[in-house]
């Protein structure tokens, strides 16, 4: 089984991958990076091989080889001489998608913090907590992780601002699939016609950065015509009087204003997901990129939780499950204001991060104190990131830059020392998939002299003075995991296929029973013990208690005198088939499913331009422009466009390599609450190049 939890089949010779093939028993092994791909991706020349070290100046990119002992030496001797000038916060780790390995998760998340320096970020700074964390959280008291859908009892399927076609592991997709086959209804509200959308039985268009109006909008019709959960509402909701006012200003006619859906599909919507006997909800990132995503996100969660479908069968459940083997070790974080704190409190208060978007700011400015050190794990932060200028102009200015990664991302040209590490094929570990663990063995050798993620940090933990805290080997990795459960360890090394784990009986409106709070009193896991729709979490941060919308601050409605300059919506992060973020477009069978970058438009738009399919064309914002080619059709409103993002990385091939959605965005144009980008809603135009 693949790392992602697609099953594979792999043929191997003399120790090596000979052939990698999707289980045809396995439904979701045709989404899985496979064949030819996966030999590319473990084989490709462009995989780092040894340890480097900066021979030249900053920014050109010139290294030498080295050996771990001198690298890592080289890492930790400069670390700690920065600890002892400036204190350990102006050292700095982000971690991101390369870092997803189980063992990485369940180990190394507080990695930095016995060094003494609170500013641990990853990719959350970017994505997934606001829908996982700062949304649920102060409205449920629960974690999103576990609010799923119960796809296989549901009448009627919402998937909301996500495209599950291109998901990774695309799970969710063939789940999707088989409710319509079983006779639900699936509708699926989003900016674009995505794959998603295309299997869908309706596809509600929505203008960028305005699903939460829509959902609000949705809530007044629900309320006015009483067709809520009284029980809920009455008993178990905080804050319900309040919502019913604000909601009043959402009139169908404002709503369609705003999000160009027409008012009385708002009604009649409505009406349905409150008549429906089960309607669950598939949402995620899609809802994050806005001037107000966590209470976009809180609205659209409490049109489930006031309609009754939430912890209700076929609804959104509460998913309890065991996973035995979490960390037994949870550093404590260090008593010193994280980067990012004063911007986004909310945040690094709870996710127990720093704010990455405001490293740039704070190693330019010195302030809150200087910071001048960065490890740089597994992510492509110049290719993902806005304003990949500013943050290049920060990694030239500190005197510690380390990458750890497999492959030669753009940072590397401003980096000291160049660690390489393996992919998933090369290292032993163990993976939850679902209900059931198992242990994953090596199926190959180390490419050329890269180690496991995990070792790596051992190591230098080791080095800086704390390595007794982590295992020194694989296999010490894992009995470190598994030190309370021995018993299931021995099953583990006896069942190579994996051992399915104990879970707790089904059942549903948990709060009732007393499941959800540490108390075991009935009720919510919040201060009122019910669902907050008014959060007195995030009124005692000073935000807005309840959902409040704010339109998009670059938008037509609030920046008329720009939507003349630039009068096309702009969407960028949208994932596609071939490539996670800009991962992937370096593996030719891959990237021959779409060789280029595209800016998708409609046709009405294209043909005001004179542009057609397959024409290169410049897209410009008030912050830069970047080359496309253009893919023409009505899988997008008029006045709107998608920009491929994921471009810009020195591996990949050249048409990607040279188009970097990113100097397009912004990085002070954020959501307030999570300090999330707004990759969607921004404004801009196209030209034929």
């Amino acid at each position: 089984m693949c790392p992602s939890g697609c099953a594979v089949i792999l043929t191997l010779k003399d120790g090596k991958i000979e052939d990698i093939k999707a289980d045809a028993g396995n439904p979701y092994g045709m989404l899985c990076v496979r064949g030819r791909a996966a030999r590319e991706i473990v084989y490709s020349p462009d995989r780092l091989t040894s340890p480097l070290i900066r021979c030249g100046k900053r920014g050109e990119g010139c290294f030498r080889k080295a050996s771990w002992e001198e690298a890592l030496g080289t890492v930790a001797e400069r670390m700690l001489r920065i600890k002892q000038e400036y204190g350990p916060q102006a050292v700095v780790y982000h971690g991101g998608r390369g870092t997803f390995e189980q063992s990485m998760k369940d180990l190394y998340i507080d990695w930095l913090f016995p060094f003494g320096s609170p500013n641990h970020a990853s990719v959350g700074s970017l994505c997934a907590f606001a829908s996982f964390l700062l949304a649920p959280v102060p409205t449920f008291g629960i974690n999103g992780r576990t609010i799923k859908p119960d796809l296989e009892n549901s009448n009627m399927v919402v998937v909301w601002g996500m495209n599950p076609r291109t998901s990774s592991p695309p799970f969710l997709f063939p789940r999707i699939k088989k409710a319509k086959k079983r006779g639900a209804r699936v509708v699926a509200v989003d900016t674009m016609f995505s794959e998603t959308a295309k299997t869908a039985d309706e596809w509600i268009p929505v203008r960028s950065g305005t699903d939460g109006a829509l959902a609000l909008g949705m809530l007044r019709t629900i309320i006015n015509e009483e067709l809520y959960d009284e029980d809920i509402v009455m008993n178990w909701t905080h804050g319900f009087n309040e919502l019913k006012d604000y909601v009043q200003q959402f009139t169908p006619s404002e709503v369609e204003r705003l999000t160009l859906v027409p008012a009385e599909r708002v009604v009649s919507f409505a009406r349905e997901l409150a008549s429906c006997k089960s309607v669950s909800l598939v949402q995620f990132t899609g809802l994050e990129y806005s001037n107000s995503s966590v209470q976009n996100i809180r609205a659209v969660y409490l049109l489930w939780a006031l309609t009754g479908h939430f912890d209700e069968i076929g609804g959104m459940v509460i998913d309890r499950q065991i996973q035995p083997g979490a960390r037994k070790y949870k550093p404590p974080m260090p008593d010193i204001e994280p980067i990012g704190h004063r911007d986004f409190p909310f945040y690094c208060d709870y996710t127990r991060q720093a704010h990455y978007t405001r490293f740039p700011h704070t190693v330019l400015s010195g302030f809150p104190y200087p910071v001048k050190g960065v490890i740089i794990h597994g992510a492509a932060t110049l290719a993902n990131y806005p304003d990949p200028a500013r943050f290049a102009r920060a990694y030239s200015s500190l005197d510690l830059m380390v990458v750890i990664d497999r492959f030669p991302v753009s940072e590397m040209a401003y980096a000291d020392v160049v660690l390489p590490a393996t992919t998933l094929f090369e290292i032993e570990s163990y993976q939850y998939y679902g209900d059931y663990i198992r242990l994953r063995q090596r199926l190959i050798e180390p490419f050329g002299e890269a180690r496991n993620d995990s070792m790596i940090l051992s190591d230098l933990a080791n080095r800086l003075g704390y390595g007794h805290l982590y295992p020194k080997t694989e296999r010490g990795l894992i009995e470190q995991i598994f030190v309370e459960h021995p018993h299931l360890l021995k099953q583990l090394d006896c069942n190579p296929d994996g051992v399915k784990l104990p879970q707790p009986e089904k059942s549903y409106r948990k709060w009732e029973k007393g499941l959800l709070r540490k108390d075991g009193k009935p009720g919510f896991e919040t201060p009122s013990g019910k669902i907050e729709i008014t959060s007195s979490i995030l009124a005692g941060y000073g935000y807005d208690a309840l959902p409040v919308y704010n339109d998009p601050i670059e938008g037509p409605i609030k920046d008329p005198e720009l939507n003349k300059s630039y009068p096309l919506v702009l969407n960028t992060g949208a994932r596609i088939i071939n490539a996670y973020h800009s991962q992937h477009l370096n593996i030719p069978s891959l990237v021959r499913i779409q060789d280029k970058p595209q800016v998708i438009m409609n046709r009405t738009d294209a043909d005001a331009r004179g542009i057609k399919s397959g024409d290169r064309v410049i897209v410009h914002t008030k912050r830069g422009k970047v080359r496309f080619w253009a893919s023409v059709g009505v899988s997008i409103p008029p006045g709107t466009v998608e920009a491929n993002k994921g471009g810009g990385e020195p591996y990949q091939v050249d048409e990607w390599r040279n188009s970097n959605v990113n100097y397009l965005t912004d990085l002070d144009n954020c959501d307030p609450i999570s300090g999330y980008p707004v990759f969607k809603a921004l404004m801009c135009e196209v030209k034929k190049a």
